[in-house]
């Protein structure tokens, strides 16, 4: 089927020359055009296939070939094909093989690009795996260091900060490119700072901020702004272990670590004493903890038995809606233990900071005690 609505500048010519597979092979050209699945097809003959459409802006598509001519339903799990980014203009598909997996993508600059982004994050992949092969393949004793966890951690964040910086200058030298809006996308999910994102997607050209996927990012943008560093805190109200309500706002004048944890969630509770060890030195520097659990509903003494077990001397809060907790709601969060750090203007000034980081940040703020 096609896509009426697509506009007509929009039009694309898939054509290629796939070794000398002939009749009766068919070629299958699968792409989304708007909230659409597509599949077009065509009959090979000589190794020679060409189909042409329209799509409203470019799209993940593939090109399946079916050798014998039975049809894509029939072709099992793993049919011979390529995956390739779907353009205006004509994009070309050669090999010299009888088969489309070994095809090459010439013509597009949009597959250019796409290429060079998945060679660039392939090799920030590797790097990763060697450090995760690295880590499996020491003592148990070193594993268990303080030491030898924050130097792992350290050399984790060196990697992520050369990938962040290079998916940031692509995005910012290819304002007309829609492969930077994959690149914003990935930055999104992988924790960038919102108001970074949002300056990088108001310099791409307007019909890349206008295209669907454009839109969507621009929403998730927004969204994530409301608690990125440098937002002011949302402010909530939610009840203490005593049924009291304690508002945010009423803490104002101090810097605050929100803690978004758990009773059930191990990593939260084995994160605990590195919270608590934070609390115990900088209580009296101006410095202050709400813990916000997202327990579940009728497991108050849960709740409380692991705030008593673990020692947490600061004010906890929580409504007992679990993951719908309505402060884990407001602040977007998806995964615990979370936290947010407020400056006394209530201004959010870091956040995610776990072990090593919250200790570091803290002495930043107050000095090494």
């Amino acid at each position: 089927m096609a896509f009426a609505q697509a506009p007509a500048g929009n039009t694309f010519t898939v054509k290629g020359k796939i070794g000398n597979v002939t009749t009766p092979a068919w070629v299958y050209l699968l792409y989304q055009a708007g909230a659409n699945k597509v599949m077009d097809s065509t009959q090979i003959v000589n190794g020679n296939f060409s189909i042409s459409g329209s799509i409203p802006s470019p799209s993940n598509s593939l090109i399946v070939l079916d050798h014998k001519g039975v049809g894509v339903a029939k072709l099992g799990t793993t049919p011979d094909m390529l995956e390739f980014m779907l353009d205006k203009g004509i994009t070309n598909v050669n090999t010299e093989k009888d088969s489309v997996k070994y095809g090459v993508i010439t013509g597009s600059e949009l597959n250019d690009e796409d290429k060079y982004l998945t060679q660039q994050l392939n090799y920030f992949n590797g790097e990763a795996k060697k450090l995760n092969d690295e880590a499996k393949a020491a003592p148990a004793a070193t594993l268990k260091s303080p030491e030898y966890q924050e130097k792992m951690q350290a050399r984790f964040k060196v990697l992520q900060d050369k990938q962040h910086a290079m998916l940031k200058e692509f995005a910012s030298t290819h304002p007309h490119s829609y492969e930077s809006l994959m690149v914003l996308n990935l930055m999104t999910r992988q924790g960038a700072n919102a108001m970074e994102t949002d300056e990088l997607f108001n310099q791409l050209d307007k019909s890349i901020q206008e295209t669907e996927v454009g839109k969507m990012i621009r929403n998730g943008i927004d969204d994530a702004k409301v608690t990125s560093v440098g937002a002011t805190a949302p402010d909530f109200t939610q009840p203490d272990v005593n049924g009291n309500p304690v508002k945010l706002s009423s803490l104002r004048g101090k810097y605050v670590l929100i803690d978004f944890w758990a009773s059930w969630c191990g990593p939260c509770r084995a994160e605990n004493p590195n919270v608590v060890k934070a609390y115990g030195r900088y209580k009296t520097k101006n410095f202050t903890i709400l813990g916000v659990s997202l327990d579940r509903p009728g497991e108050k003494d849960k709740w409380q038995a692991a705030i008593k077990h673990d020692g947490l001397a600061w004010t906890q809060v929580s409504d007992l809606k679990f993951w719908q907790n309505d402060a884990a709601t407001l602040y977007k969060v998806q995964s615990i233990p979370a936290n947010f750090l407020l400056d006394p203007n209530g201004k959010i000034i870091a956040k995610d900071l776990r072990g090593a980081d919250l200790e570091h940040k803290l002495e930043e703020l107050f000095g090494k005690i």
